[in-house]
């Protein structure tokens, strides 16, 4: 089993300044990126996520004996 405490996913500036840049035209300011950083969570529900990835590949939970 994997490290329990090994990152499964996560976004950096690059990627925030990729999408800013392509919708935006421009990059973003330090305090810009800031505030965006800080709402960024607020936007990703992290248990919906692992669910939908769940029953994209169709895992079924442990059959009883």
């Amino acid at each position: 089993m994997k490290n329990l405490e090994s990152i499964v996913y996560s976004l950096n500036v690059e990627d925030v300044q990729n999408v800013v840049q392509e919708t935006l035209d421009r990059p973003l300011a330090e305090r810009e990126i800031r505030l965006v950083e800080g709402a960024i969570p607020n936007y990703i529900h992290w248990f919906d996520a692992i669910v939908l990835a769940i029953q994209h590949h169709n895992l079924r939970p442990k059959t009883r004996k």
